[in-house]
């Protein structure tokens, strides 16, 4: 097993949900990034999705898009942000999830942001618009270097399709909670969590349930059911709206020990 499901496992015998938490490389720089994912990581989070920048975000909400159009402003790029993991694994043996876009990877090649992200400390892929039929190119030779490949289900998701996730997966499926974006309100995450757990104990695989997360609440309402959860853009707002590095450092701090004291399961 590698970090993601160690963390996932670990989590389990606490008797928790493991808590994943997104960040954008690069906002508001690479290097308060680095800062950021320590301090999560000091403060509770079991996994870090390390967002990779990009221009057509589709699948996130206003929040992590205007993060992205800083990062891509401020001069991040692929190759930085897997620069930055090397830094970032000097300090913390975290799990770190690439999270991102195909467009990005297909530009800097398959074969070698795999070599690369193995060589700098990485643990996987989430490539949000990759589906798992059209993901060999990538999850063959990551799956070869050891790296992790995270596949996404939604509630519109059929039995063909998940089905197709849970073979692709090697760690935990990412299950969307609404059909909408990050950041927005889920409808109903209770039932959306008693379904997500359904499907957990159907595939016999770990899910984690994201979109649509915010609070210390949100999760107490998750952790019974599934074995993670991800919160994103609650954390990206504090980011955006600290007056400083160091302002940004001390809220996400204080957000995420909050978030983790959720996970427990009652």
């Amino acid at each position: 097993m590698g970090r993601i499901a160690d963390a996932f496992a670990k989590a389990k015998k606490e008797n928790r949900a493991a808590l994943v938490i997104y960040l954008c490389a690069g906002d508001p720089d690479l290097r308060t990034t680095e800062d950021l994912v320590v301090a999560a990581a000091e403060s509770g989070a079991d996994v870090i999705e390390l967002g990779i920048p990009f221009s057509d975000p589709t699948a996130d909400g206003p929040a992590i898009q205007r993060a992205s159009e800083r990062s891509l402003a401020a001069g991040t790029t692929l190759a930085k942000v897997l620069d930055t993991v090397s830094a970032i694994r000097r300090r913390t043996d975290v799990p770190i999830l690439l999270f991102g876009y195909y467009n990005p990877i297909l530009s800097y090649g398959e074969q070698k942001v795999v070599e690369d992200a193995a060589a700098r400390g990485a643990d996987g892929f989430l490539v949000v618009d990759l589906p798992p039929e059209e993901s060999d190119g990538l999850r063959r030779p990551a799956i070869a270097k050891g790296l992790d490949f995270v596949p996404l289900i939604a509630p519109t998701s059929d039995r063909e399709r998940v089905a197709k996730a849970a073979a692709a997966a090697t760690s935990f499926i990412y299950y969307v909670s609404m059909t909408g974006v990050t950041g927005s309100k889920a409808t109903d995450l209770a039932s959306a969590s008693e379904r997500a757990g359904a499907l957990q104990r159907e595939l016999g695989r770990p899910i984690a349930i994201g979109f649509g997360v915010k609070t210390k609440e949100d999760i107490a309402t998750v952790a019974p059911h599934v074995d993670g959860v991800v919160v994103g853009s609650a954390v990206v707002r504090l980011v955006e709206e600290a007056e400083s590095a160091t302002a940004a450092l001390s809220t996400v701090r204080t957000l995420v020990a909050e978030l983790a004291s959720g996970t427990v399961r009652q």
